[in-house]
């Protein structure tokens, strides 16, 4: 049969189970912590806040959007820099 996948690798798997991908700045996503420890209290990495940073520029459509925030394994002093409003590089 055509249809059956021996080994499945890593990206052919990511294409069933998404739909899209997104590219975000890197200030975005800065801006998104900042948001999600002022407004939520909520103290995300930068990976955990990456669905806020594309939901709020916009590309992740119109309508409702939920977002799994996760991941608090952020630097002490990374985390100061951005609430500071700066974005580390």
């Amino acid at each position: 049969d055509g249809l059956v996948i021996r080994v499945l690798t890593r990206e052919a798997r990511a294409r069933e189970l998404v739909d899209a991908a997104f590219s975000v700045p890197l200030d975005a996503v800065a801006s998104a912590m900042r948001l999600l420890c002022s407004r939520a209290r909520v103290v995300a990495e930068g990976a955990g806040a990456l669905p806020v940073a594309a939901a709020l520029a916009g590309a992740a459509g119109e309508g409702r959007v939920v977002c799994v925030i996760s991941g608090g394994n952020v630097d002490s002093s990374v985390l100061a820099a951005i609430l500071a409003g700066e974005t580390p590089r």
